[in-house]
């Protein structure tokens, strides 16, 4: 029975199928192409296209694709099922029915062992060793090897795409792509996307032919709807016309009574490119509302993945749903991940709240997370309580000994932003000398590797906690600052002009010996121009202002009225 419907197959026709019977040893299933004297790209077998799936073709000679052979095993009971059926070392084949599906309990025990792969050939080697395998299961394998071998827009180790295992798993996913489930086909699909595979290749273009059939017929949930979106997105950009078309589909749905999976499923495509600009703005306004009775229920992952895209929707009408937010995240600070909690963190700046047990909840975390967290979630701290006009012992000392510790895992810019918010606050750790030594140490070793514009946050920082930098002001004052500022992209506005005024000044005044020029090629207009206007220190300062004080305590404290309005300082 089983050898009538092989040969009724269309595959056939394309294929020759070398039949083996099923014995006490059943041989290895191996996929092979047959081609005339050419020699072909390995990654290319897994699918029947002509030319290579990845995204930037084929590196070998063309192959002829026209003669192939499969060898496998044939055996009624795993052809009748819509399963991958493995026998021993075998690599992975679809079948066409639904019967004998994993279990729920099977599927979630495999996810869990994905989760602890941390190389692409464990993933392979998983799926070597169960013997069903459904296509969710399938598509949630291909996407552990993009999450472990995706970097930026290509893969970090092509090879991986030569492995007979996923050479297998695509070839069956375009052979049996109408028989797919839809969750399995839109999860394939942007799986596919992430291992940047040809989207012109067979396989690909099978795949979007179905998804294309089944989002006319109106078939897909709200959070499948949101996976083609963003498979499609990936593949076409944001002028895609089927994800005009899922979009037109979400925005039929009702949002209170989408569950939380589709509502954050939704605020990550809306996220990403598709709802900016004003876009979808009623249905943004509708899932606020919806979003702000559910918070109560959201995980960390759902938090940080909401705020985030309100940040890059900017829906500043959305404090409610902030304000809820930032709530919850109380709840979930000790569980949240290092790029998890800079979301929220940025956030939070970004709508500039927080409140009382937040930063409670903080204090409490960054001296146990300090040494050992990302250095950007690091930073995202310091940075969050300075902008806060939060002054956190706590916190503060915390960053202060951990930047002292591991002074060398951090950037320029890292660097510039965590003394920023030291600067801001006017505060200087316990440990101030070793870590004024370590940032001179940075600055000796690393002095060309800072952007004029960090630079001069950097040192502008230093002259706020009183400490003078004036080894490494000849840079900040040379004639070629500015056009450095404007060759890096930089905006010469009144801020930037208000932090030299204020380190030219503050050196003039503190550091008495020290010969400060600033820019040797100004007019003098422009140099008056530069260390008199109003930068929102409250006007000009006259010369006669100064002239009628005839005690340097006087001047003094004139410029410190008028250049530092905002700081308060013991003593001169």
């Amino acid at each position: 029975m089983a050898l009538k419907l092989i040969q009724s197959l269309p595959l056939v026709g394309q294929f020759g199928i070398r039949r083996y019977p099923v014995g006490p040893v059943c041989p290895i299933r191996r996929l092979s192409t047959i081609s005339s004297g050419h020699s072909s790209c390995v990654a290319c077998l897994c699918t029947s296209a002509n030319r290579c799936i990845q995204r930037h073709g084929c590196r070998s000679q063309k192959q002829d694709c026209s003669v192939r052979s499969l060898t496998t095993v044939i055996k009624e009971a795993s052809f009748f099922s819509n399963s991958v059926g493995l026998h021993k070392d075998s690599v992975p084949r679809f079948c066409l029915t639904q019967l004998h599906r994993p279990s729920a309990a099977d599927e979630l025990s495999f996810q869990q062992r994905l989760e602890t792969c941390t190389s692409s050939r464990q993933v392979f080697r998983l799926l070597r060793s169960v013997e069903i395998l459904s296509d969710t299961m399938a598509a949630a394998a291909l996407h552990s090897v993009a999450d472990l071998e995706q970097e930026g827009t290509a893969l970090r180790d092509p090879t991986v795409l030569e492995d007979d295992t996923i050479r297998a798993l695509c070839f069956q996913l375009e052979q049996d792509s109408e028989r797919l489930t839809d969750a399995g086909l839109v999860s394939a699909l942007l799986a596919c996307t992430r291992l940047c595979l040809d989207p012109w290749s067979t396989l690909m273009v099978q795949l979007k032919s179905e998804s294309q059939t089944r989002l006319d017929r109106g078939q897909f949930t709200v959070g499948q709807l949101c996976t083609l979106g963003q498979a499609m997105l990936a593949v076409e950009g944001p002028g895609s016309g089927m994800l005009e078309q899922v979009m037109v589909q979400i925005q039929k749905q009702e949002p209170a009574q989408w569950g939380l999976p589709d509502l954050v499923a939704v605020y990550r495509l809306l996220q990403s490119s598709v709802g900016e600009d004003g876009k979808y703005r009623d249905l943004l306004n509708a899932m606020h509302t919806h979003a702000v009775t559910v918070t109560s229920r959201m995980d960390p992952a759902a938090v940080s993945g909401v705020l985030n895209a309100l940040v890059t929707l900017n829906q500043m009408q959305a404090m409610p749903l902030v304000i809820s937010l930032c709530k919850q995240a109380v709840r979930h600070v000790h569980n949240f991940t290092d790029e998890e909690l800079t979301c929220v963190l940025g956030a939070l700046m970004h709508f500039g709240h927080s409140d009382h047990y937040f930063v409670k909840a903080m204090e409490k975390l960054v001296p146990t997370m300090a040494f050992t967290s990302h250095p950007e979630t690091v930073t995202k701290v310091a940075q969050f309580f300075g902008h806060r006009n939060i002054l956190s012992f706590a916190v503060f000392d915390a960053v202060a000994e951990s930047f002292v510790y591991r002074a060398s895992d951090y950037s320029t810019s890292q660097v510039a932003r965590q003394i920023m918010a030291f600067g801001k606050l006017g505060y200087l750790p316990p440990n101030e000398s070793q870590l004024f030594r370590k940032i001179e140490a940075i600055l000796h070793s690393s002095y060309s590797q800072f952007q004029p514009g960090t630079l001069l946050n950097l040192l502008h920082a230093c002259i706020l906690v009183e400490r003078f930098p004036v080894n490494f002001l000849s840079k900040v004052f040379s004639s070629y600052f500015p056009q450095q500022l404007q060759y890096q992209n930089e905006v010469i506005d009144r801020g930037v002009l208000a932090q030299l005024t204020q380190l030219y000044m503050t050196v003039k005044l503190e550091c008495p010996f020290y010969e400060v020029k600033l820019f040797k090629d100004a007019t003098p207009e422009t140099r008056a121009h530069t260390l008199t206007s109003d930068w929102g220190w409250g006007g000009w300062i006259p010369f006669y202002e100064i002239e009628k004080r005839h005690t340097k305590v006087s001047v003094v404290e004139y410029l410190h009225q008028r250049i530092f309005p905002h700081t308060y300082r013991l003593s001169w």
